[in-house]
């Protein structure tokens, strides 16, 4: 009876890691959404499409442990952005807050995934936060005035200027 209880313990402590994770990592996404909608130059704005992309993909492996477990996914209210200024001054203050925010999302998160015990779960949280610090690099390239994120244009193409839309679908 002790080892029940105390399996029913350690899936409890789990399923509470994982919610407060996905909450968190939830947060992360939402808020790269809203800053995309700042970000007019188009690679630089790609690479937060990647970002968004990779993001909803760890949620979807968290949601998965979850309910794996029994769990029921948590729900999230839309992160709320504000952004003073526009144009480049308002993108470059947008992608100053990711930088601190994902550091501080790693910061948070690394101690306790490094102290779990379930390895494979533990080994899903790396590669999260391993990812996250990538996008941190990502950031830190754009305010650096890289536009080469995901890859260099072959050189017949030149280098891209663009912006994209302000607004996804035009009708």
């Amino acid at each position: 009876m002790h080892y029940v209880q105390g399996k029913a313990e350690f899936v409890t402590d789990l399923l509470s890691l994982l919610h407060e994770l996905y909450r968190d990592k939830l947060t992360l996404l939402q808020r790269h959404e809203a800053a995309a909608r700042h970000i007019g130059q188009y690679d630089i704005n790609n690479t937060y499409q990647y970002i968004i992309n990779r993001e909803d993909v760890q949620l979807s492996w968290i949601a998965t442990a979850i309910t794996e477990l029994d769990g029921t996914v948590p729900e999230s209210a839309e992160a709320e952005r504000t952004v003073a200024g526009n144009g480049a001054a308002a993108a470059h203050a947008v992608i100053e807050e990711d930088v601190r925010e994902t550091q501080a999302f790693v910061d948070r998160w690394r101690p306790r995934v490094d102290g779990m015990s379930n390895a494979r779960h533990a080994k899903m949280l790396q590669v999260i936060l391993g990812e996250a610090l990538e996008q941190k690099r990502f950031f830190e390239q754009a305010l650096a005035g890289r536009t080469d994120l995901l890859g260099r244009r072959a050189d017949v193409l030149g280098p891209s200027h663009g912006e994209v839309l302000p607004t996804r679908w035009i009708e």
